[in-house]
């Protein structure tokens, strides 16, 4: 005869767990790399809504009327050039899965060339700031600016080098067929992939909100 089931831990009786059980289990079951990034994303993400709260405030006490000078054109065009490396990036988990590890090292490289595109061209727009008399050190507001894009170039500057280190390891592993295997057989160099591609799609859309701010109060 079958043992009649405790249902005092379970809803209503329905003989299911509690949806926090399960939510816990899945946390357990994140790769320690990829908590480590989430937990790392987190505090980013705290540290920006920071820094773009004080921007506000401080352009809002500068008195210094919107449109006064043309937003520079050299963060426009970055943000443009960091989308498309996004785009490029997001190939990656298929060429990885088809074992074409010679279109992932261009797929990666791409990226990589991208990447320092648009840090090269936000170096521009500093340069336009100081044209239009913004400086890093006169009105707050102006200040701001630099430090906030500033970091998040500090960010992709991180993610370029991630991605370097993965690109030559794809690298090596593509010049001979028992590397490419055991590469592409590794779950760890999968997961490693992972990781930079929610990095980068985190730095885009980080950057989409800081431009679209920026556009907005400029």
């Amino acid at each position: 005869m079958q043992a009649p089931r405790d249902d005092r831990n379970t809803p209503l009786g329905t003989g299911r767990r509690p949806a926090g059980s399960s939510a816990f289990s899945r946390i357990e079951r994140v790769p320690p790399l990829l908590m480590l990034l989430y937990l790392a994303l987190l505090g980013s993400t705290m540290l920006f809504v920071t820094l773009v709260a004080m921007y506000i405030v401080s352009r809002a006490q500068s008195g210094v009327p919107r449109g006064l000078h043309p937003f520079p054109r050299y963060f426009s065009l970055s943000t443009v050039v960091l989308l498309v490396s996004s785009y490029t990036l997001a190939q990656a988990p298929r060429l990885y899965r088809t074992d074409d590890l010679h279109a992932l090292v261009r797929c990666l490289g791409a990226t990589l060339l991208l990447g320092c595109i648009f840090s090269g061209l936000q170096v521009q727009g500093w340069r336009e700031l100081l044209q239009q008399g913004v400086l890093f050190s006169g009105e707050r507001s102006g200040t701001f600016v630099y430090v906030i894009s500033g970091l998040h170039v500090a960010h992709v500057l991180a993610g370029l080098i991630f991605l370097l280190v993965h690109l030559l390891r794809t690298l090596h592993a593509s010049r001979d067929a028992v590397r490419t295997l055991v590469f592409i057989r590794n779950p760890y160099h999968l997961r490693q992939l992972r990781a930079l591609l929610t990095y980068w799609h985190f730095i885009d859309v980080l950057w989409l909100a800081l431009f679209g701010m920026f556009l907005f109060l400029y």
